[in-house]
């Protein structure tokens, strides 16, 4: 293993490092959330990386997501993640897809071992989720990260989710296409309405993102 994975190695050993460069990870979202889940998925050693986006970094994205740059700003947000990435580690396979999901997009998700749901549409994260339940393709996905001070987000069932209004809906929604699991990370804290608009601050969406970049990253290493 090269010098830049050494670190890791010496926590997780070369056999669960040989599992992470070995893994494919799509990433759909990047922005508060996304851009930091994509990042430590690519400094863990992931070899195969998939970035799905359709928006451009704009000013007010600056605040909170990685690819925000006063360098960036116009740019596709999956393209500038992608050179990022390989700017981190060359030897990365890294494939950028300028585009939202929506349903029906014809993309392979059974070419991915996880994927990383950090998408803000209702319709687009259902659609994405009961694919992925359909293909048995494992699926994490990110819940609110708005309106929010506090960094506690923890990984758990979305059966299991309180007080987060977007799991509220997410359940709902779920249970009408059958599907009563699904691993997300959340917060319970209530989310802050100011005039009736939520608002995000630099340190939250990427705690949020972290944690679900370390998820996926212990479920690799502990695949079988």
């Amino acid at each position: 293993m090269q010098e830049r994975h050494s670190r890791t190695i010496k926590l997780i050993g070369r056999e669960a490092m040989e599992k992470l460069a070995n893994a494919s990870v799509l990433i759909i979202g990047i922005g508060g959330v996304g851009s930091f889940a994509a990042e430590a998925i690519a400094r863990s050693g992931v070899g195969r990386i998939a970035l799905m986006d359709g928006d451009d970094v704009s000013e007010s994205n600056l605040n909170r997501q990685l690819v925000a740059l006063k360098s960036t700003l116009g740019k596709n947000k999956a393209k500038v993640m992608a050179d990022r990435i390989r700017d981190i580690d060359s030897n990365i396979e890294v494939e950028s897809l300028p585009r939202f999901y929506k349903s029906g997009d014809k993309i392979d998700l059974t070419r991915f071992d996880w994927i990383i749901d950090a998408i803000d549409s209702v319709d687009a994260k259902t659609d994405l989720i009961v694919r992925a339940n359909e293909l048995g393709v494992n699926i994490v996905s990110s819940m609110g990260a708005a309106g929010k001070l506090g960094t506690k987000f923890i990984q758990e069932d979305i059966s299991k989710t309180t007080v987060c209004p977007l799991a509220k809906i997410m359940r709902k929604k779920l249970r009408e296409k059958g599907i009563e699991s699904l691993p997300v990370v959340f917060s319970d804290e209530k989310p802050i309405a100011m005039e009736g608009q939520l608002g995000t601050i630099s340190y939250v969406p990427p705690s949020a993102g972290l944690e679900i970049a370390g998820y996926v990253i212990r479920q690799i290493i502990a695949k079988q």
